[in-house]
């Protein structure tokens, strides 16, 4: 899990959230970030993955930090710092 506060108002997202009212929204400014990593010439590492998934790229952006980001990119200003909490839980 993954909060960010917005505007006196934190938000908080979980892996594959597609409960969030604004998910085409970040799922596309995802997709959109990760065009332009590409078109700059990032090149993702998939090895690690565990899991033999159809869309292993876009899965990746779908973690709760991912979706935090995007939120925060999408609903404030240009140059906006933004803070991700995450919670992390050992089993």
């Amino acid at each position: 899990c993954s909060w960010i506060e917005v505007n006196n108002w934190v938000y908080s997202f979980i892996v594959e959230d597609a409960l969030h009212p604004q998910t085409k929204e970040l799922h596309a400014e995802l997709k959109r970030l990760s065009r332009q990593m590409v078109d700059a010439g990032y090149i993702p590492d998939r090895h690690f993955l565990l899991h033999d998934m159809e869309c292993k790229e876009f899965s990746l952006c779908l973690h709760s930090e991912m979706l935090a980001i995007a939120f925060g990119l999408i609903n404030t200003p240009a140059g906006t710092s933004l803070r991700i909490i995450k919670n992390l839980r050992v089993c």
